[in-house]
């Protein structure tokens, strides 16, 4: 008894449940008031449940599941760090927990002289996002009860950079006098400002330069690309101070992989009539005319087949690495609905969205190659000549 309390005050304490207590599939109607056997649980990364996009996805997707599948689930955005989280779902009996933050030592290698997690609860199947941390310096997988999911975000990062070259070639046409942006016969210049100098950082920045370096060859144009790979995530100020600065340079359109460093960035777009761009979520309404699209991770296209595997009794059959590309859904550029609404010339931009568009189904069917820094694959700038490439 005493341990079973211990337990439930560590799970207020950890965490706060923002989505129902196991609210479920089985309902008193259906099961007698019985709860389902089947527990998953998402934990939130820090920017919450309701950030439009990466944990928001995640979150809808299990509660829809709910309705259909024998399972109850919990919503959950720490409080005291995702380690403790995750021991406490483990300790309660969940069988599938996605954990959306990224922070794993606790989980696959545990700290400060603890058993591992995954160790301590085998019972507990574990899903991380944006990295495999799973394996051990000869490859192989350490914990079988671990699933790591990467996006191949590289992909629709390249889209991103090949709009982006299409949209500046045509400024012009597509954006009346109260945008101030940099003319042709003065410059052409992208951004791309960075949390860390690390593979799931380059791995936009590289797709994106070869996305832009395409749409550039088109033109027989070439551009500037300014790059700051180690803004952090949390000092939207220095966002700003960034992105004026590249602004400054004549560069019309931004790229934000920096979690809260890019609200500073697109708000800097605003007060200088420029463009940015977002990433993980669906900002683009952010700051309205002046957040060109997002580079998605859509968390509940695997957050669906991984608990569907589980509930079909098929969990062990998955690879404990999964992958998720364009193709799948899972990861996309938004669908430029909002940006639309401020372009003059409806014509010019169709024609771009068409372009784009072809460019997607050219990725789909494997007949663009674009490096993935994020599987180890390196970048070779001379591929790209048509773009140089000046880092901070």
């Amino acid at each position: 008894m005493k341990k079973h309390w211990k337990r439930a005050v560590a799970l207020f304490v950890a965490c706060v449940v923002v989505i129902g207590s196991f609210t479920g599939c089985g309902s008193d109607k259906d099961t007698g008031g019985k709860k389902s056997d089947f527990k998953v649980a998402v934990v939130c990364s820090g920017s919450g449940k309701n950030d439009n996009g990466y944990n928001a996805s995640a979150c809808k997707k299990i509660e829809e599941l709910s309705k259909e599948i024998n399972c109850d689930y919990k919503i959950i955005e720490p409080v005291n760090g995702v380690p403790e989280a995750l021991e406490t779902l483990g300790g309660d009996g969940y069988n599938l927990v996605f954990s959306l933050e990224y922070d794993f030592d606790a989980l696959i290698k545990g700290v400060g002289g603890a058993e591992p997690i995954a160790a301590q609860y085998p019972d507990t199947t574990f899903v991380v996002f944006n990295d495999d941390p799973n394996k051990d310096e000869n490859g192989n997988v350490i914990h079988d009860n671990v699933i790591s999911v990467l996006f191949d975000v590289n992909e629709s990062a390249y889209l991103a950079g090949y709009l982006s070259v299409q949209v500046n070639e045509n400024i012009e046409a597509l954006f009346d006098n109260s945008y101030k942006l940099t003319e042709l016969d003065k410059y052409r210049g992208l951004g791309f400002v960075g949390g860390t100098n690390s593979n799931g950082i380059l791995v936009y920045s590289y797709a994106f330069i070869e996305g832009a370096n395409a749409a550039a060859e088109e033109y027989g144009v070439k551009y500037n690309y300014f790059a700051k790979y180690d803004a952090g995530f949390t000092d939207s100020a220095l966002g700003s101070t960034v992105a004026e600065t590249f602004y400054n340079e004549g560069v019309n359109i931004v790229f934000a992989d920096a979690g809260v460093v890019g609200d500073g960035i697109t708000a800097k777009a605003k007060e200088l009539g420029k463009i940015a761009i977002q990433t993980d979520a669906n900002l683009d309404a952010q700051q309205p005319g002046h957040v060109l699209t997002s580079v998605m991770k859509i968390t509940g296209v695997p957050v669906e087949s991984i608990t569907r595997a589980y509930a079909e009794g098929k969990i062990n059959e998955l690879d404990r690495l999964q992958t998720y590309d364009l193709k799948s859904g899972a990861t996309e550029i938004t669908d430029l609905a909002e940006i639309s609404k401020y372009v003059k010339d409806q014509e010019c931009w169709a024609t771009i969205v068409e372009k784009v568009e072809t460019a997607r189904t050219k990725i789909i069917k494997d007949e663009i190659k674009i490096t993935n820094k994020q599987n180890g694959e390196e970048f070779d700038p001379s591929t790209c000549p048509n773009v140089t490439i000046k880092t901070e």
